[in-house]
């Protein structure tokens, strides 16, 4: 039986190798459908067709329209990394003004197994609505991959977007879905 991953990524540093996070996915068991933040999604509009091919899936990055049929067969399981300051917080207080945010808000409350891992600089970590939104969204079921089991903020303007642990997230995400 093939495994159908949501593997949705923000605007945040690692979306630059999402191709990579799509290849261990893939290469781990999971039929991989790819959903971008509108933002995230103009990092790629020059190799959208690209991401397609990776993985034989439309990307999506906007809400479809009435009556249109669902572009992607449904999750078995979402992986919401890299989880950009922005994003953690606009779920952590119910805004689902993307269709990325939109699916994981739905999502866990259908028990779709989701785990999430944030990207973000010390500097936004230290907004007072970070734990918050961390504490809301573990209330719900998410699996927040943080701190010394997930990642921890950089220094600002020191980040690594190239030696973001997607291993890591797809492995918790194993540990999430065998619940």
């Amino acid at each position: 039986m093939t495994r159908v991953l949501y593997l949705i990524a923000c605007a945040a540093g690692p979306t630059q190798h999402i191709d990579d996070a799509v290849r261990q996915a893939r290469a781990a068991g999971w039929d991989t459908c790819l959903v971008l933040t509108p933002s995230a999604a103009r990092w790629w509009e020059a190799r959208l067709g690209e991401l397609e091919m990776l993985t034989g899936h439309p990307v999506r990055w906007q809400y479809k329209l009435p009556g249109q049929q669902d572009a992607l067969p449904p999750a078995d399981a979402m992986l919401i990394a890299p989880l950009s300051c922005t994003s953690l917080n606009k779920w952590g207080a119910g805004i689902a003004d993307t269709l990325a945010l939109g699916l994981v808000s739905e999502g866990v409350h259908l028990g779709v197994p989701i785990a999430a891992m944030p990207y973000f600089n010390q500097a936004q970590g230290a907004q007072p609505a970070v734990p918050r939104s961390l504490a809301v969204l573990r209330e719900q079921g998410v699996h927040v991959l943080d701190g010394p089991a997930g990642y921890e903020p950089h220094p600002p303007k020191r980040g690594n977007p190239s030696s973001f642990p997607w291993s890591r997230a797809l492995a918790a995400l194993e540990a999430v879905n065998a619940r």
